[in-house]
C-alpha cells in the first residue's frame, strides 16, 4: 500500500453497486478484434447504454482522441443519447472492458465521507492477450484528473493483479469469488504463488472485506476463466441471484448445482444464511465454433434502472421478471447478442464510481 495503514484499517470499503453513484465509468469501443464484422451495431448498444445511465448518474466516456471524441458526440446526438451528464476523457485504451481495467472504489463514511481508488495491476486476464499496458494505465490516470486517493495493491514488493469482474461484494464485508478465476494452479494466472489466504488478506485490506465466499467454476465461453459477475450477484445485503442451468445435458448444469450447493452452507458476515434466488440461462449462443457466456447475471445496477442483458430468447422476459420484483428501481433490458460477441456483455463493461 501507499499507505502504512491499509484502506480497511483507514475505514475505507467497497459500496454495493447498488450504493448511489456519482458516475459510472464507460470505453467507448475501439477494438475490431473483439467484436470481428460487428463494430458498428455495437456502437449503436453502447449509446443506449449511455441513454439508460445517464438518467440518473454521470457517465464518464473514456475514448481515444480528440476524432474519437467527436464521432462519440455525433453517435450520441443521433441515437438521442446526447446529456449534459455525459463527460469525455481522452485517454488512448486497448479494449473497452472498464469493469477489470477501470478505477475499483471504496468508500470511507465518516464526519468527512471520501471515496478512493485501489489500484490493481491489470494483466489482461492472466496475461491471456499481450496488449493490455494502456489499460492497466487508467486507474491511475482517473485518481490524477478528479484529485481522489489512490491505494496501490501490493503484495511481497509487487503489484497484485485483480479485475473487476471477478469479485462480488454486499457492501458491508461479504465478497463472493470463483476458485476457477483466482486460484486455478495452471491457467490465466493472475498472480503466481498467491494462495486462498493471500487473496483473502487482499479482499479485506484492500476492499473492507473480510468475510470472502469461494464459488467453483463459471460458466463455459467465459475467457476470462471464471469471472463471478457472469454468475452470481448480490441484488440485497443477504440475497444474490444465482444462474442455473434447467437442461442437464448442457456443460454447464453440473457446475452450477455445485455452485447452488455451496451457497446453501455460506454465511454472511454477520452469520446469517444467504438468500439465494435461482435465474434461468438462455439458450446456448455460438460464434465460429465457440460457445459465448451469455448470462443474465451480467446486469449492472445504475441510479436510475437496472441493465440486463437479452438474448432474443424465452428466457429474457422470465429473467427480467425476476429482477424486477428484487430491486427498488426499473430494470430494462438491452439486446446484447451482438454485445456478447467480445466474450462480455453490460456489467463487464461499466465500472461505477460511489458518491461520497
Amino acid at each position: 500500500m501507499t499507505n502504512e495503514k491499509t484502506p480497511y484499517e483507514q475505514g475505507f470499503a467497497m459500496p454495493a453497486e447498488w450504493a448511489p453513484h456519482e458516475a459510472t465509468w464507460l470505453a467507448w469501443p475501439h477494438n475490431r478484434s473483439d467484436w470481428p464484422g460487428k463494430l458498428t451495431p455495437i456502437h449503436w448498444v453502447f449509446a443506449e447504454m449511455v441513454r439508460k445511465l445517464a438518467e440518473g448518474e454521470k457517465v464518464r466516456l473514456i475514448v481515444q482522441d480528440a476524432a474519437a471524441e467527436a464521432f462519440v458526440r455525433r453517435t450520441l446526438r443521433k441515437a438521442k443519447a446526447d446529456s449534459p451528464n455525459v463527460e469525455f476523457f481522452r485517454w488512448p485504451t486497448n479494449r473497452s472492458w472498464s469493469r477489470d481495467f477501470g478505477p475499483t472504489c471504496v468508500r470511507h463514511g465518516g464526519p468527512a465521507p471520501e471515496v478512493a481508488i485501489v489500484k490493481f495491476k491489470f494483466t489482461a486476464w492472466g496475461y491471456k492477450y499481450p496488449d493490455w499496458q494502456l489499460d492497466n494505465r487508467i486507474p491511475g490516470r482517473i485518481a490524477a484528473r478528479l484529485g481522489l486517493p489512490k491505494f496501490d495493491a501490493v503484495v511481497d514488493g509487487k503489484p497484485f493483479a485483480l479485475e473487476g469482474g471477478g469479485i462480488e461484494v454486499n457492501g458491508t464485508g461479504t465478497l463472493i469469488t470463483t476458485e476457477e478465476c483466482f486460484q486455478h494452479p495452471t491457467v490465466q494466472v493472475r498472480n503466481p504463488g498467491a494462495g486462498r489466504r493471500t487473496y483473502e488478506k487482499v479482499f479485506r485490506d484492500c476492499l473492507g472485506a473480510p468475510n470472502v465466499l469461494w464459488l467453483g467454476e463459471g460458466i463455459v465461453g467465459d475467457d476470462t476463466h471464471g469471472h463471478v459477475d457472469d454468475l452470481c450477484r448480490f441484488v440485497k445485503r443477504d440475497t444474490v441471484v444465482l444462474i442455473q442451468e434447467s437442461d442437464q445435458q448442457d456443460v454447464n448444469y453440473r457446475p452450477l448445482r455445485d455452485n447452488r450447493q455451496r451457497l446453501s452452507d455460506m454465511r454472511l458476515e454477520d452469520g446469517g444464511k444467504i438468500q439465494v434466488v435461482e435465474l434461468p440461462c438462455p439458450r446456448p449462443l455460438f460464434y465460429d465454433g465457440m460457445r459465448l457466456p451469455a448470462s443474465y447475471a451480467n446486469f449492472y445496477i445504475g441510479n436510475a434502472a437496472v441493465i440486463v442483458p437479452t438474448f432474443n430468447d424465452p428466457a429474457d422476459r422470465l429473467a427480467l421478471g425476476i429482477l424486477g420484483e428484487l430491486f427498488d428501481r426499473p430494470v430494462v433490458g438491452i439486446h446484447a447478442v451482438d454485445l456478447v460477441l467480445g466474450f462480455g456483455t453490460l456489467h463487464c463493461l461499466t465500472q461505477q464510481q460511489p458518491s461520497k
